[in-house]
């Protein structure tokens, strides 16, 4: 997978009256939810998050919740994110939220749903990065793998049967406890643009396979 994506500038819009998100914005949306859930951010980022009011008042509730995010992104500090991304999700031993989709559909980490996670990346062609150390069926490398499909050239059928079988059954879970967790407060705003998102991308899928 990939580190943190540039966004070139470009500010996701969505502007439809049922907020669904299409083509090229759908592939920002997955790879920023994928960078901001696989590590804190950078000032980098922070610095583009900061610009995310711009154009998109005009986007019903998705666009509200980006207006969210970059407000959360002013109000805050790399250092505090850090702390916090690493009070949800590392802490010690574990942190307030697991992240991996075995332990959301098993309980247990390391379970099957990650052995045919591996199987459907390698049929795709997907293959692991040597330097990483997470499991595949992470929430961002999902996501990530989720920005591939959508940029193309697969069709909907197969990028709603991947979605259908490693995020469907739990991302929403997620984004809930994510919202509710203790430890959130910059991430509650990621919480909200990320259930807005995903239900997006479930009517968007439904019925493509």
């Amino acid at each position: 997978m990939r580190d943190e994506p540039m966004m070139d500038g470009q500010v996701p819009v969505v502007g439809t009256p049922a907020d669904a998100v299409q083509g090229s914005e759908r592939v920002l949306l997955y790879r920023l939810l994928a960078s901001l859930l696989r590590q804190p951010p950078r000032e980098e980022m922070l610095t583009y998050l900061r610009t995310l009011e711009t154009g998109s008042g005009e986007g019903g509730e998705m666009g509200v919740a980006l207006q969210m995010l970059g407000l959360a992104a002013r109000s805050s500090t790399p250092g505090r994110i850090d702390d916090e991304f690493h009070e949800l999700f590392i802490g010690l031993g574990r942190g307030e939220l697991v992240p991996y989709g075995s332990w959301y559909l098993t309980g247990y980490l390391m379970e099957q749903p990650l052995a045919r996670l591996r199987e459907d990346m390698a049929r795709l062609g997907f293959v692991r990065e040597s330097t990483s150390s997470e499991p595949e069926d992470h929430i961002a490398s999902a996501m990530e793998v989720m920005s591939f499909l959508a940029e193309g050239p697969e069709p909907l059928s197969v990028q709603a049967a991947f979605h259908d079988v490693h995020l469907a059954p739990w991302v929403g879970r997620f984004f809930e406890d994510l919202a509710q967790a203790r430890a959130a407060v910059f991430y509650r705003s990621v919480a909200r643009l990320g259930a807005l998102f995903v239900e997006s991308e479930r009517l968007l899928l439904e019925g493509a396979n």
